[in-house]
């Protein structure tokens, strides 16, 4: 039905526009401000604010190299309005992009929704889902440019576990380390504060969506998930220009990397994924610095989930702080009854005590008998893993398998859950080595590395 309503709208609505971009500033702001059209429905202005009265601002904010990065910004932004119509036509008025960028841009939409196409029964592919014309009369090549980098290492913090862990590695480089946010959240500031920081070492930025997009959704016009992480990438990546930056440094996993469905190539985390790291990397190299601009890369990607909740365990300054839960996000609290939050807990549970652990969350899900739907997706037992940025099944039933094990030893009597994956999963095919795992495929600089080797080697080892 919903692939129906996708051919009807691209029909009724065939063209959307983007039409062109602001960056200005105005005392202690800067604004950068997007037009979009949806030619024959509406238009849409969404717009981010990024106060600077408190950083020492490196370059100029509205440099050739500052517009090239805001306009790619745009072209992120707007696939969360195309997609409410997924016009067959992105008329691209205001930029050139090489048939090369064209491509580019085609694979990060179509991997970025892959969920959305899935949600929405939407039978497409990355050839024929969208055509982008671009105005041909503003080709020109940017050249490679001096900026001024202070060596910053800026660090995105979503106020998780993972963005915690980085914070702590990165210990050694707390005079060139500072924060990147997007909309205030008490666990992002938290995060920092917790790390040993202040708020003056924080960038924060303030992305506002188009009401008419909501209005739209309200009145039943397509809607899902979209590559959010790039558009992280991109403004992150302004950011860091502003401020002098060396490297942008996530918190990004192995476990990125895996599908939802078994055989399917649908990822929730898709621009969390290697792919897309790489893919950015090459697109910046080529478009905007050279091969000596900002960098971006993920500390963690070494690492799976479960290697991270391991050392996150060590870090008690941010267990009472950190926060993962989209419920609960606008209230800062682990709302304890979705996937995000049920991952979390299993994940640490091996590592952390069982009744902290509950006392954290608020809620003994593993006990919880109306998280059975999202406790088999996560341990395999069906095969649509929750579509929300947790790990893999293999990860999930380890920290189960190690939990049993824990409590069994100590006298107590397993939760709900942790007999139900006793009897649907066979612990035979656990791989028991996951703690020892290293996965080669990063872009960590050399200048870290030792880093990534201190925490493999508390990982790693039995303690």
């Amino acid at each position: 039905m919903s692939n129906e309503k996708f051919l009807q709208l691209r029909e009724k609505y065939p063209s959307f526009s983007y039409n062109g971009w602001q960056l200005t500033r105005e005392n202690d702001e800067i604004k950068i401000a997007f037009d979009f059209s949806i030619d024959g429905l509406c238009d849409f202005h969404p717009s981010t604010r990024i106060p600077v009265k408190e950083l020492d601002i490196a370059n100029d904010y509205n440099s050739e190299i500052a517009e090239k990065i805001v306009f790619n910004l745009g072209m992120v932004e707007l696939i969360s309005y195309w997609k409410c119509a997924c016009p067959k036509i992105v008329n691209v008025k205001c930029g050139y992009l090489s048939e090369k960028d064209i491509k580019w841009y085609k694979k990060l939409y179509f991997g970025g929704l892959s969920e959305f196409f899935y949600i929405n029964g939407i039978e497409t592919d990355e050839e024929s889902f969208m055509e982008i014309k671009v105005n041909e009369e503003l080709e020109h090549h940017i050249h490679p440019q001096a900026y001024n980098s202070n060596g910053i290492n800026l660090i995105p913090v979503g106020g998780g576990k993972d963005s915690c862990v980085t914070a702590s590695l990165l210990k050694d480089f707390k005079d060139k380390n500072m924060f990147f946010t997007v909309n205030d959240q008490k666990a992002r500031t938290d995060t920092v504060l917790a790390a040993g920081y202040n708020e003056k070492d924080i960038v924060r930025t303030y992305r506002t969506i188009d009401e008419n997009l909501l209005k739209l959704n309200s009145e039943g016009f397509l809607n899902g998930h979209t590559p959010f992480s790039a558009i992280v990438a991109f403004l992150s990546l302004y950011c860091a220009y502003l401020v002098g930056g060396k490297y942008i440094v996530l918190s990004n996993e192995s476990s990125a990397n895996e599908t939802n469905i078994e055989g399917v190539n649908v990822n929730h985390q898709y621009s969390k994924s290697y792919e897309f790291e790489e893919d950015f990397t090459a697109y910046v190299q080529k478009n905007i610095f050279g091969y000596d601009g900002i960098e971006y890369f993920s500390l963690l990607r070494p690492f799976s989930e479960l290697q991270i909740a391991k050392m996150f365990a060590s870090l008690t300054q941010y267990h009472e702080t950190f926060r993962s839960c989209n419920r609960g996000s606008k209230k800062n609290v682990w709302c304890g009854k979705c996937a995000k939050c049920l991952f979390v807990f299993t994940i640490l549970s091996p590592f952390i005590e069982y009744d902290k652990l509950v006392s954290i969350f608020g809620n003994d899900m593993l006990d919880d008998p109306d998280c059975t739907a999202d406790f088999d997706g996560l341990a395999g037992i069906t095969d649509l893993k929750p579509f929300e940025c947790v790990g893999t099944k293999s990860e999930f039933n380890f920290a189960l398998m190690s939990l049993c094990k824990k409590l069994e030893k100590d006298g107590k009597e397993l939760p709900l859950l942790c007999k139900r994956f006793r009897e649907n999963v066979d612990e035979s095919t656990i791989d028991e080595n996951l703690l020892k795992e290293y996965n080669a495929l990063n872009s960590v600089p050399d200048e870290f590395l030792y880093i990534v080797m201190e925490m493999y080697k508390y990982v790693a080892e039995d303690n």
